[in-house]
């Protein structure tokens, strides 16, 4: 379709169109259980309520928390909009939901150039095992093969040996250049080997899996700051991207683990993967608000092309019923 969709500008639009609507329609799904505990209950609160009082200020707030969102960020948002329900004496609490999405994306910032096209470049992806990032590592890469970059992918979590197999399936599937060692052999010879055949072969795009040991951060740490040494000396000339994968529906636990791993390297973004059901969206606002660090990434399927750009305006659309 792609390729059809190239040969006259009108199909073109239409089909991106389509691809567009049909993005948010993965992203409306994925985010439903959010939508269900968060747009059903304050419509809920609204028809108890004849005006904006404490206890339904308290009810809310409640709502806003068991969405994962946070109790600092729900409380910080509840303030502005008590203050904006004051100053701009609303009456009308069908408005406040407005103001919640304006607030909400205000929170969010505006969307985050993703994957900056500044080449050649070297992404090191991290997180703790079993959040996707791998599978994240496959599709970024296939999204960049799409555009016509050679890429080189590179196993550089050597104590799985599970996760060099699977990376290996993800290269030969979509045709990129793999860099692997043994099990059990060190990071940073695999990523010293992935850069030189970088620099022979001209590639556009290094992709480097790291591993997710988080209960040993000490030896995890160590093994980072290495492969950021040889990064550094080897290829100074390519632009760094560290993104750190977080899976949607493990709540604020996702919280704990940017922590830790912001302690440990410099994130430049977050993707998060599986917001595809059983996610509570809220995470995205209290990631941003508590730590900082924007979403860049989601992961709406399993599809290969279902790990999208993040458009903060689309994903707050998506939180409430229309």
């Amino acid at each position: 379709m792609d390729k059809f969709c190239k040969e006259t500008e009108n199909s073109c639009d239409s089909y991106n169109k389509d691809k567009k609507q049909s993005i948010y329609q993965k992203l409306k799904h994925g985010l439903s259980k959010t939508r269900e505990d968060l747009s059903k209950k304050i419509n809920s609160i609204f028809g108890s309520f004849k005006a904006l009082d404490d206890e339904m200020i308290d009810e809310l707030e409640e709502i806003l928390i068991t969405s994962d969102i946070g109790v600092e960020t729900s409380i910080q948002i509840i303030e502005k909009i008590k203050d904006r329900v004051k100053k701009e004496n609303i009456t009308d609490l069908s408005k406040i939901t407005e103001i919640l999405k304006e607030e909400i994306i205000s929170i969010i910032g505006e969307k985050v150039n993703t994957l900056e096209n500044s080449f050649p470049k070297i992404i090191v992806m991290i997180g703790v095992n079993g959040v996707g990032k791998t599978t994240s590592i496959g599709k970024i890469a296939y999204k960049y093969k799409e555009q016509g970059k050679k890429v080189i992918v590179v196993a550089a979590d050597t104590f799985r040996a599970a996760a060099i197999e699977q990376l290996e399936v993800w290269s030969r599937r979509i045709n990129v250049d793999l860099i692997k060692h043994q099990e059990g052999g060190d990071p940073a010879a695999v990523i010293y080997d992935a850069i030189q055949s970088a620099k022979s072969k001209k590639a556009d795009v290094v992709i480097c899996d790291t591993a997710g040991r988080l209960h040993n951060k000490k030896n995890l740490m160590e093994e980072l700051k290495k492969i950021f040494k040889v990064i550094n000396r080897e290829y100074p000339e390519a632009f760094q991207e560290i993104l750190l994968v977080l899976d949607a529906t493990t709540g604020q636990n996702s919280i704990a683990q940017a922590r830790a791993f912001k302690e440990i390297a410099d994130i430049n973004g977050i993707v998060l993967t599986k917001l595809d059901g059983t996610a509570k969206g809220g995470i995205v606002i209290a990631i941003k608000e508590e730590l900082n660090l924007p979403v860049k990434l989601i992961g709406v399927g399993e599809n290969i092309d279902d790990l999208q750009d993040f458009e903060p305006k689309d994903f707050v659309n998506a939180l409430f019923i229309e």
